[in-house]
């Protein structure tokens, strides 16, 4: 089975914590300046465009997708 990738997703809006599992898992937290990011593994390139379409249906702007090494 291949290794799931990581993704950092940036978006501008405030989400808190409990918006977790309603996006697969990731962890949700805010940054300064009214953005939310979301962090975490992402099974593959499916379930990461799930969630891009989640993003789009809350209407919050995506500000960057980012793949980035696990554990950073």
């Amino acid at each position: 089975m291949a290794e799931r990738e990581c993704y950092e997703i940036h978006l501008q809006g405030r989400l808190g914590p409990e918006w977790s599992s309603w996006f697969d898992g990731l962890t949700v937290s805010q940054q300064p300046g009214g953005e939310t990011v979301l962090t975490g593994p992402v099974a593959d390139q499916a379930a990461l465009h799930g969630i891009l379409i989640k993003i789009r249906n809350l209407g919050l702007p995506l500000l960057s997708v980012r793949r980035v090494e696990a554990g950073s």
